[in-house]
């Protein structure tokens, strides 16, 4: 006969979706099986009952034999061993129909006896054990639900212990009880075979005792064949003991090794370490699904990665669906304020975030590091795991510093597994440094015991203390970042750039000079490495205003301003030659000793680093611009003002000569003699106004005699 189909115990512990809906299918078939047997049960029972219904009855047999091929069993209805047999105990049924009398006691020891054992035992004991494994797999997903809504603001040690508790019972209950129903599944498919064979032999040979005269339709052929029968019946017999024996082997072998994988933490992280080099990842995480415009809901779902996808498969699903696109998008822990253990993924554009939550932290930090090594596309390369470590070993080994200069110059010389380490330094951290950095000692850009900064802290200087002190003495309530709300109103205002990028900070560290073209890829090198030693995956979002004033973080929540870079103090700007993602800045700053100080910040953005650096260089060149229009106007009003004061001194110059030239008329007309006796009649009349000139010519004469 051909194989059995069976359910792999080995799986039972992981529970997958796959298994499932394998585990569906057998039970499809036991329920057919079931109505199948239950049908041919009550035919024989009629054989018994009714001796005088006989006839019919085995033609009846005959019938539901002779229907075997029409019925869809899901597991070996391609049998035609079995249904040719089945097809000629149908024949021979028919033939001696009309042949049968009482045979009380012969059908209830050889037919009825193997089909009710059958019926009542062995199909009984699948139902039974199929209800007790539906309400282990309840209590294990209300205990799974319990230990995930554990709060992490009111961590209970008691309470969390009680529902670890629960968790290792009823995920060991479920685990044995689906290891014993898979073999009662198993142990059908084997004992169906049985189940129809000898009921169908023992009536054969109850026929053969009882009719003697039967003799010449029971041909020494037919003999033949029901050996042949009974032999089959005992290998399969046979085959089922040794399987039903490997299988208790296999439980009792998995109950003992799987007892520290019922916990949903383990207890000793170092008897089971992190495995950073994973490109493949499989098993259950809840994901967070928006409900409406705050609120959100978790809901747990099988997750599995399929060469650069993230899928998900619910439980009763048969195939999975796909969730994120996983090359070039970035992956972080995140703080959620009611769920431990969580992440999000970030597609390359920036548009899609999903948030997952991993069972422990172990499976949190993997499930990390297999997205983080499939965004590099590692899983394109044939051996992915081993590329997987020596890129990690490479970003280990970048930021080890060397003794001396010598040392780095013997490690950089060119040989067959140093080039290979280098590529893989390379393709995993930055670009190869520039040839200038071969003469000029690394050490000369940044300093090799430098301390890393990973999160955004304001900076803060007296201009920031003198702010927040005034701020406190006048009862107004200043920005923590130290930036006033009106210098911000102020700067968005008046700029003539707007520009806003989507960026997460990867870290910031002081360099010794500012204007080396390599410092901002050095200073990224070390930053990315330091992440990867010290599994920091961690990143700050951030809007980036770009503006011709400065540039700022933005809170993209509260759209509070984090930190302000004067644009003045940025000194240069590059992205990396080969992520364009990333990019950085240098900032040049004035310390409290009076000294400058330069520290170089490690952005990432969403495929935009050149074009954020593109914004940077034009706020500079307008704000360039602006500043020489500034400076012509302010010399033009200057210009404007001299020809002003200019203009007012020549006419106040031109007031005094005129009043010069009216004083010396007035002198000139007192001195002139008195005027001659008028003739008889006539009488010299003087008018008002010369009367007036008269007396401003005596005061213009005394005022000259005095200014004499």
């Amino acid at each position: 006969m051909p194989g059995i189909e069976k359910l792999p115990i080995e799986e039972t512990l992981e529970d997958s979706p796959q298994t499932r809906s394998l585990l569906g299918v057998f039970e499809e078939d036991t329920a057919a099986i079931s109505n199948y047997c239950t049908q041919l049960y009550q035919a024989m029972q009629r054989i018994y009952d009714a001796q005088n219904e006989l006839s019919a009855a085995t033609h009846l047999t005959s019938r539901l034999l002779k229907e075997y091929d029409k019925q869809r069993f899901p597991l070996g209805g391609d049998d035609e061993v079995m249904s040719s047999t089945l097809q000629q105990f149908a024949k021979v049924i028919d033939e001696l129909s009309s042949c049968h009398a009482v045979l009380s006691t012969q059908l209830a020891d050889a037919m009825m006896f193997p089909i009710t054992q059958f019926k009542e035992r062995d199909l009984k004991e699948i139902l039974t054990l199929k209800e007790v494994f539906q309400i282990a797999s309840d209590d294990h997903d209300t205990a799974i639900n319990r230990y995930s809504r554990l709060s992490k603001k009111r961590d209970n040690d008691k309470v969390r212990a009680e529902a670890v508790e629960d968790v290792y019972t009823s995920r060991k209950k479920q685990h044995q009880t689906m290891m014993h129903y898979f073999c009662s599944l198993n142990t059908l498919q084997y004992k169906k075979k049985t189940a129809l064979l000898e009921p169908l032999l023992g009536y054969m040979q109850a026929q053969i005792s009882f009719f003697k005269l039967g003799s010449e339709n029971l041909t020494q052929q037919w003999e033949d064949f029901l050996g042949t029968i009974g032999t089959s019946v005992q290998n399969v017999r046979r085959e089922m003991e040794e399987e039903v024996g490997q299988m208790q082997q296999t439980i009792q072998q998995m109950e003992r090794s799987c007892d520290s994988f019922y916990a949903p933490c383990d207890p000793d992280p170092a008897h089971s370490p992190v495995c950073r080099n994973l490109t493949r990842k499989q098993g259950y995480l809840y994901i967070r699904n928006k409900t409406g415009l705050v609120s959100s809901s978790w809901e747990r779902q099988y997750f599995f990665t399929q060469g650069g996808n993230l899928m998900q498969q619910g439980r009763g699903e048969v195939a999975g669906g796909l969730v994120t696109d996983l090359d070039n998008c970035s992956v972080m822990a995140v703080d959620s304020d009611d769920r431990r253990f969580c992440f999000q993924v970030t597609s390359f554009d920036g548009k899609k975030v999903v948030t997952l939550q991993a069972e422990s932290r172990k499976d949190c930090e993997e499930w990390i590091s297999t997205i983080n090594n499939i965004s590099k596309r590692i899983y394109l390369s044939e051996n992915a795991e081993e590329l997987a470590a020596r890129v990690n070993q490479s970003a280990i080994e970048a930021v080890t510093p060397s003794p001396s200069f010598q040392q780095r110059h013997e490690s950089m010389r060119p040989s067959s597994k140093g080039r290979a380490g280098r590529a893989s330094s390379i393709s995993s951290v930055g670009s190869e440094p520039s040839p200038a950095l071969s003469v000029l000692s690394l050490d000369a850009l940044v300093a090799p015991e430098t301390p890393i900064q990973f999160d955004i802290i304001s900076p803060v200087s007296e201009e920031n203390s003198g702010q927040s002190k005034t701020a406190a003495q006048s009862g107004r309530r200043s920005n923590p970042f130290g930036e006033s709300g009106d210098s911000t109103s102020e700067d968005s205002e008046d700029s003539i750039l707007h520009q806003l990028f989507i960026v997460r900070f990867l870290g910031s560290m002081e360099v010794r000079t500012a204007e080396s073209a390599d410092v901002i890829s050095e200073t990224m090198r070390q930053i990315l490495a330091a992440r990867a030693i010290h599994n920091i995956f961690r990143m700050t979002e951030s809007h980036l205003l770009v503006t011709c004033d400065c540039l700022k973080l933005i809170d993209p929540q509260t759209q509070v301003t984090r930190l302000r870079f004067p644009l003045s103090s940025v000194v240069q700007c590059s992205s990396h030659q080969d992520n364009k993602r990333l990019f950085g800045f240098v900032l040049q700053s004035a310390s409290g000793r009076g000294d400058s100080r330069a520290v170089c910040y490690i952005f990432e953005s969403n495929n935009d680093g050149e074009k954020i650096c593109d914004s940077i260089g034009l706020a500079k060149q307008i704000a360039f611009h602006s500043e020489m229009d500034r400076k012509a106007v302010e010399k033009r009003k200057e210009q404007d003002k001299a020809k002003e004061k200019q203009q007012e001194e020549l006419s106040k110059q031109r007031q005094i000569e005129k009043d010069l030239e009216e004083q010396s008329r007035l002198i000139a007309a007192s001195s002139r003699p008195a005027n001659p006796p008028a003739s008889e009649g006539q009488f010299l009349v003087l008018s008002n106004s010369q009367s007036e000139d008269s007396d401003a010519g005596e005061e213009g004469k005394k005022r000259g005699e005095s200014e004499a």
